[in-house]
């Protein structure tokens, strides 16, 4: 499973690219909005920060499919490396999907709630279809269960496209969609540094260092 950092904090994404095997860095609307700056100034320092191999998303806001195939090939073209329009499931979404993967852009539909919204995304060419898992449970739904019905249908009818799971508000969400085979999932710094996090690691640690200590003092491997 892939980790995709879900900001566009330039601080965020400097630490979370230096620390963690990140695969990318998915924005939305109102992800770019909350940092206030330049649209295209931010785009680029984000790509100057993961390098051109890393995957950048970026979701087009208009309406039309017209306009979002317009929009995605702008985007495509002035953010460089490799890149992934969003795109949010409609009609004309789906109209601008099967455009853009005829002209090789990827697209990743987004503001997905059911198997069946996946499943003709998929079929129309998304490369990557975004369920919204804890957007499903504050509705009394199963965000995880959704995500491994999708799975299971991409399997069953032999699909390339990948499920890259969103809206987490903890890590145990994260690793209840990688149980079920989920192919990527987008989050923010704080659940990815959750996902590394456990008490018992620090204690474990605490206590080697504690007996190393205890017979060596200061010293470290290093100065012997």
């Amino acid at each position: 499973m892939e980790y995709i950092l879900d900001t566009a904090d330039l601080e965020a994404i400097k630490h979370c690219n230096e620390f963690y095997p990140l695969a990318g860095v998915t924005t939305n609307p109102s992800i770019i909005a909350k940092e206030n700056t330049d649209f295209w100034t931010l785009v680029k320092n984000i790509r100057d920060i993961i390098g051109p191999d890393k995957l950048f998303f970026a979701q087009t806001v208009q309406k039309t499919a017209d306009k979002m195939v317009e929009e995605a090939c702008l985007l495509n073209e002035k953010t460089g490396g490799k890149f992934c329009v969003k795109i949010p499931i409609s009609e004309e979404g789906l109209k601008a999907t099967k455009r853009l993967k005829q002209l090789g852009i990827k697209v990743l539909v987004t503001a997905i709630f059911t198997p069946a919204q996946a499943l003709i995304a998929a079929r129309a060419g998304a490369d990557y279809v975004a369920p919204y898992v804890n957007r499903l449970d504050n509705i009394i739904g199963d965000g995880c269960y959704v995500v491994s019905e999708i799975v299971k249908q991409f399997n069953i009818y032999n699909l390339p496209c990948k499920v890259l799971a969103a809206s987490f508000k903890n890590a145990e969400l994260v690793h209840k969609c990688a149980v079920a085979g989920c192919h990527c999932v987008t989050v923010t710094d704080d659940i990815l540094k959750a996902v590394l996090s456990h008490p018992m690691t620090d204690a474990a640690v605490e206590g080697f260092e504690k007996d190393w200590e205890s017979v060596y003092g200061d010293k470290t491997i290093l100065d012997f």
